[in-house]
């Protein structure tokens, strides 16, 4: 199932942890974590290159790749509380998109099946519709809710005909039943599309769609208190999906479609710590990282930070011990 070691470039895992094989339970047995590459951009619908963001994400950090990394704020090390495994890439040819996402639906089914929560590097955000996808096979159709960190609502009918593409993945999930429409959940959006037509559409599945300046003049925190109480609503499980461009391109540059006008680097680190501590997080992908469009591999390592921060946050929900952002550093 998946490749051998990493599909573009060098191979080595995330930060240094463990590897495992897909087709081998025993390998990864004793895990809570599985990270698996999704290296297609096949769905892209203007700048290419995010098939090499698992690569990037991770080799995004200045540190030594020594699986260990203690969480500053939260006091623990999630690479050590937690076993966390890497699968490396999906074989994901990239003339083929729906073979290819086929591969990852059938990889995150049976890593959900194992009680294993699977963290996938994208990749363009096409492989939500199949990551999701699977998780809710086993989980049951409905059964888990959905946060999406996006510029865009990914909610297309079609992408230039197609239907399947980075435009059209959350439409596809709502319509395919994988997810309620009323129970998926949507921050960060902002630009010149979707047209009405299409908003039409998500308001009348019961979507609920935050725009940038919504968040602005209400607050994140807020935002983020009334979209937990609709998504652990007559849900078992959460999924968080985070496109990299839900950041303002002066802090992420390195994606195919940015977009002024985003959430901070800061912002969204603290939103995922938060999501990960206070819900039932089941699945994750970070998606859209296009290091050909980088500067200075400042989105690979915020995409970096992105998944540590996630890890590190289920460690510390999973550790039981208690955590306050206001209280001193030194006193936690």
């Amino acid at each position: 199932m998946a490749n051998h070691g990493n599909m573009y470039g060098p191979s080595f895992t995330f930060l240094g942890i463990p590897q495992c094989d897909l087709d081998d339970p025993k390998s990864y047995a004793d895990a809570d974590v599985i990270i698996v590459g999704a290296p297609i951009d096949s769905g892209t619908s203007h700048r290419s290159g995010a098939k090499f963001g698992p690569q990037a994400i991770r080799g995004g950090d200045y540190l030594p790749h020594d699986a260990e990394r203690p969480h500053l704020a939260l006091r623990i090390d999630a690479l050590k509380a937690l076993k966390v495994y890497d699968a490396g890439d999906l074989m994901m040819p990239p003339g083929d998109l729906v073979s290819s996402l086929k591969v990852l639906e059938e990889a995150t089914e049976k890593i959900s099946r194992a009680g294993k929560i699977p963290v996938i590097l994208g990749g363009d955000h096409s492989i939500a519709s199949a990551d999701v996808a699977g998780i809710a096979k086993h989980r049951g159709l409905g059964k888990i809710s959905m946060i999406h960190f996006d510029a865009h609502a990914d909610t297309g009918e079609d992408q230039f005909g197609a239907l399947v593409g980075h435009g059209t993945p959350m439409r596809r999930l709502i319509e395919s039943g994988h997810v309620r429409g009323d129970r998926f959940l949507q921050l960060g959006l902002r630009g010149y599309w979707p047209d009405d037509k299409t908003l039409n559409w998500m308001r009348d599945q019961g979507m609920r769609s935050y725009e940038m300046t919504e968040i602005h003049h209400r607050g994140l925190n807020k935002v983020l208190d009334e979209s937990f109480a609709t998504l652990t609503d007559g849900c078992d499980g959460v999924f968080l999906s985070v496109d990299i461009d839900v950041v303002d391109p002066g802090m992420a540059p390195g994606t195919g479609t940015p977009e002024p006008g985003g959430m901070t680097s800061r912002e969204l680190l603290e939103a995922v710590r938060r999501i990960c501590l206070e819900l039932p997080v089941v699945g994750i992908d970070v998606v859209e990282v296009a290091p050909p469009f980088d500067s200075a591999d400042i989105t690979a390592i915020l995409a970096n930070r992105v998944v540590l921060e996630a890890l590190s946050a289920i460690a510390k929900r999973r550790s039981g011990t208690p955590y306050s952002p206001t209280q001193n550093l030194l006193d936690r």
